[in-house]
């Protein structure tokens, strides 16, 4: 079913315990973790980043977003997420952590289906949840001190906000099972080997150079396409041919319901010439 088009709104960020600015016009939001110990992710958190995703969604103009952190412990380790917060979840019953562990894996795919060009820079640990939150981005930067890792088995739990259900649809099911059932923790190098990330660059300011330069590129074309485009690719995968075959015909279809097929012919020339038509507000199927 459409979505009804909205105007789009003034951007309003009033975040407290995740730092959320943004840049060009409005057009890139930066997630910095820069909280508690060591940016682990609790209910706080989880509540911040349900909130991202509604701004994310609501037709603010927002294209892009930058996942980062420059977090460095008291020996001066560098943290991008050393997990969840698993001290918060001392005293709940059974139940309690059930509903919240289903809240926030329902949230991290809220996030990875959002329609805007997501890229994470990874610094320092991403332990369990930090390497979970990987899987929400289109794109995935390590700087050479990143490390990641499943330590949760030795916790006498298992990843559960996407370690188990979808890493292994990104590095495999023998490389998950590596990962979640001995602990190990990998560097940069072996994550680009399996496919966890799939740039490595020196250090954070680097990872953002590259990451805005994605974002330019994904700034000039049709925010309606851009998300049409990444909605009908998550959708095919898994899929039969016959279906995967009809997500994009429908995608494709609502690029010419909502006008945005017609600006892109009559401003062939200008955008052969390096011009940005004026596109329309974002529309989602």
């Amino acid at each position: 079913m459409k979505r009804p088009v909205s105007p789009i709104e003034p951007l309003v960020l009033n975040f407290t315990h995740l730092k959320v600015t943004a840049e060009a016009d409005g057009k890139v939001l930066l997630l910095e973790f820069d909280h508690g110990k060591a940016n682990e992710i609790g209910r706080e958190q989880v509540a911040e980043l349900e909130r991202l995703v509604a701004i994310l969604e609501g037709g603010a103009g927002v294209v892009g977003l930058v996942s980062y952190s420059r977090r460095r412990t008291s020996k001066g380790t560098p943290i991008f997420v050393a997990g969840a917060n698993v001290t918060e979840r001392g005293g709940w019953s059974d139940e309690q952590t059930r509903a919240h562990v289903r809240w926030q894996r329902r949230t991290l795919a809220a996030l990875r289906r959002a329609p805007v060009f997501h890229v994470a820079v990874v610094d320092g640990l991403a332990l369990g949840w930090g390497t979970e939150f990987l899987l929400t981005a289109d794109w995935r930067i390590a700087c050479d001190g990143a490390e990641f890792g499943l330590p949760e088995t030795g916790l006498g739990i298992l990843p559960g906000a996407g370690g188990t259900s979808e890493l292994w649809a990104t590095i495999g099911v023998p490389e998950t099972l590596r990962l979640g059932m001995t602990g190990v923790r990998i560097g940069a190098d072996e994550a680009m080997r399996i496919r966890l990330v799939q740039e490595r660059v020196t250090d954070v300011d680097a990872g953002l150079a590259r990451a805005r330069a994605m974002i330019v590129d994904v700034a000039r074309r049709s925010p309606t396409a851009v998300a049409a485009f990444k909605g009908a690719v998550l959708d095919a995968v898994g899929e039969p041919a016959e279906l995967r075959e009809e997500t994009e015909a429908r995608a494709y279809e609502h690029c010419l319901e909502t006008g945005e097929a017609g600006i892109g012919r009559h401003s062939f020339d200008a955008i052969r010439a390096g011009e940005r038509p004026a596109w329309g507000p974002l529309r989602l199927r």
